[in-house]
């Protein structure tokens, strides 16, 4: 299968982590044209806008990943795919087992469903306190298969797996990478990787928060990985 066709300059998914809807619309006027993707999680649907906000976006003709990591039985996770889809996300997150990610998948409408593998702050002490007695690339691995089996359309996992998951899935599912540092690394992230990186490895999309919002003039963080990016597909 050959890789999916997607515009490059929504191949970079913003993660809009702010804790209220002014920070959340003073950001996106800042980074205007450069970001037409957000991801908003778990932090702003506690600041009681989370459907207003994706609703703004959505008139301003942006993409939106919906990254609540629904977890859940079943039919809760059905019922709440269902409801999200109605608001015209373009992507959902679900953790948990088989049955979880069908009843999402089955729910989903026209909204793709990405199953979290292991997360990228997460490294092989924290998935051994968790009791997973293999290494993340075979858990990765593992949680794709099944995922890909349940009829979802992508998963979220580190760059740093994205070349098994070719190798073993080809690109039959979409691979959005968090854990993008393109300059050193000092934060809680630990199985990280550069843009260049994500993308020979085999990414579709890259999720980059904290490089962008806490550079000194965002807009410019946003361009600069934009130009890796188109870089990278000229070439």
């Amino acid at each position: 299968m050959k890789a999916k066709p997607i515009p490059d300059r929504e191949r970079l998914i913003f993660a809009l982590d702010v804790a209220d809807i002014d920070q959340a619309r003073h950001l996106i006027r800042t980074l205007g044209e450069a970001v037409q993707f957000y991801k908003i999680g778990l932090e702003f649907f506690l600041s009681g806008h989370y459907f207003e906000l994706l609703a703004e976006l959505k008139q301003q003709h942006k993409k939106v990943f919906a990254d609540l990591k629904f977890f859940d039985i079943p039919a809760t996770v059905g019922a709440a795919v269902r409801q999200l889809a109605r608001h015209e996300a373009d992507f959902c997150t679900v953790h948990g087992n088989d049955s979880m990610l069908k009843a999402a998948a089955d729910a989903k409408g026209r909204m793709g469903v990405l199953a979290v593998t292991a997360l990228t702050s997460l490294d092989q002490g924290d998935l051994n306190d968790l009791g997973f007695e293999c290494d993340a690339q075979t858990l990765v691995l593992s949680r794709a298969r099944r995922a890909l089996e349940a009829g979802c359309d992508g998963v979220v996992s580190s760059g740093l797996e994205v070349p098994m998951l070719r190798e073993q899935v080809d690109h039959a599912l979409i691979a959005v990478c968090p854990g993008i540092r393109p300059v050193a690394n000092e934060d809680d992230q630990t199985r990280v990787v550069t843009v260049r990186q994500a993308f020979e490895n085999g990414a579709d999309y890259i999720v980059v928060g904290r490089p962008i919002s806490a550079a000194q003039d965002p807009k410019q963080a946003a361009d600069a990985i934009q130009r890796d990016i188109a870089t990278y597909f000229s070439d």
